[in-house]
């Protein structure tokens, strides 16, 4: 059976893995299709899309974006988006300075408290448009602030802790139109790990084409409650490992294998494009 991951990450956002790396690891587990959905960067497609036609693997390029539901963050995932789309290309900026700016505030709030942490190491390590908190944990435990980065999110990152600094969102509807707008297909991403379903109604009113039903954080409960919504909701169940590499201990890829008449069903949800 033919199968495939939508849902994974490189270096040229908050993973550790170079798409080769990733390409390799994804032959290794006999995969036939990866989407490579990196955090608000289409950077690390190319090299991508070269390092699955190495391997004989189909390659969807796509990207995870961040939207705003009652006041809740949600992660949308679009794939087959076209890096030719100009309004694409300059949200994804946009976004992508935003990320760079909140590194900024989140350093300042931990020098006001005390933490002695530099801006640039934290860029340096991140290496990358879209750095992300994953980074700043990584700079905390370099820096000996922390003691693993699961300590850093703990004591200074998460929530209600000192550095914590809000994401900048779109709503769900800008997120699904930009989407649909470069030619691609949006999905809702692991929908379990907002705990609150009662979102999912306002998403499909943005325009959804698919929920991810199948997830590393998922339990079996979950899964199949997430399938039976989609078929009730005319959506299609799609699924992907969420695999950041080692940033969060042992490689998720090949947790998850999706089979591949759920990448052909969402494929023909594909609006054709309507900029440019």
């Amino acid at each position: 059976m033919k199968t495939a991951d939508l849902h994974l990450h490189t270096h040229f956002s908050d993973g550790t893995f170079s798409p080769e790396e990733l390409a390799a690891r994804a032959q290794g587990h006999g995969f036939n299709a990866l989407a490579l959905t990196d955090h608000d960067t289409l950077d690390g497609c190319e090299r991508m899309a070269f390092a699955c036609a190495t391997h004989g693997i189909e390659f969807i390029p796509g990207a995870e974006l961040t939207a705003d539901v009652d006041g809740k963050e949600v992660h949308i995932l679009g794939y087959w988006l076209d890096a030719g789309s100009t309004r694409l290309v300059s949200e994804l900026r946009r976004f992508q300075a935003a990320r760079q700016q909140r590194i900024h505030d989140s350093v300042a709030r931990l020098n006001a408290a005390g933490i002695p942490l530099q801006v640039e190491n934290v860029l340096a390590i991140a290496n990358c448009a879209s750095p992300g908190r994953p980074h700043l944990a990584r700079a905390l435990v370099e820096a000996g602030h922390a003691n693993d980065y699961d300590h850093a999110f703990e004591r200074y990152l998460k929530k209600g802790r000192v550095a914590f600094v809000p994401k900048a969102r779109m709503t769900a509807a800008e997120a699904v139109q930009l989407i649909h707008g470069a030619g691609g297909a949006a999905v809702l991403a692991h929908p379990a790990l907002y705990r609150n379903d009662g979102l999912i109604p306002k998403i499909v009113e943005a325009g959804i084409d698919g929920i991810e039903c199948w997830h590393t954080r998922h339990s079996e409960s979950a899964t199949n409650n997430y399938i039976r919504l989609a078929a009730e909701l005319g959506l299609v169940a799609t699924g992907g490992s969420d695999c950041h590499g080692l940033a969060k201990g042992t490689p998720l890829i090949g947790s998850v294998k999706l089979p591949y008449t759920h990448v052909e069903a969402l494929a023909a949800r594909r609006p054709a494009r309507s900029d440019s």
